[in-house]
């Protein structure tokens, strides 16, 4: 008779200490990570040194900002997602440092920063272009209106 992999659902694992060794090394996480520590955030810190100092500590801009860039970058703009994903993702929760901010954080701190992070991503497309990672271009779309024979009847299904 022939036997089976071992398979134990209930085992108890340890993950290794280090988050790096999470991830394969070219890991996007690590590239995000790599970027913020390049990114002046200045704009960010003073707004939150503004505010009153009692009260629950706010997160770290630097945690706040590449859990959003590394979010947009995976096609995940849900402040909810994101917050669910710093638990279920292991790239999150590298990059999340193994905090897991509430969904109406990160949602207060994009809308609270919103002039900032746009600044944010042309820094973002400026150093991906140093780093020959981009070709920044001119594209264009036009309006042309094309001719087609499919019938809304035959195209969706159940009519």
């Amino acid at each position: 008779m022939k036997s089976y992999k071992p398979w134990t659902p209930e085992q108890a694992y340890l993950l290794p200490p280090c988050p790096r060794e999470w991830l394969p090394e070219e890991h996007l996480a690590y590239f995000i990570l790599d970027l913020v520590s390049e990114l002046d955030l200045t704009m960010f810190d003073s707004v939150l040194q503004s505010r009153d100092h009692r009260g629950e500590r706010p997160y770290a801009p630097r945690a706040m900002v590449a859990l959003i860039l590394y979010a947009y970058s995976t096609g995940i703009f849900s402040s909810r997602k994101v917050a669910r994903a710093t638990y279920e993702d292991v790239a999150f929760r590298v990059i999340a440092g193994d905090c897991h901010p509430h969904f109406t954080r990160i949602s207060a701190f994009r809308r609270a920063h919103l002039e900032a992070l746009k600044g944010l991503f042309l820094q973002v497309l400026k150093l991906c272009q140093r780093a020959g990672m981009v070709k920044l271009g001119h594209v264009a779309v036009d309006g042309t209106k094309i001719q087609a024979n499919a019938s809304k009847h035959k195209a969706v299904p159940g009519r």
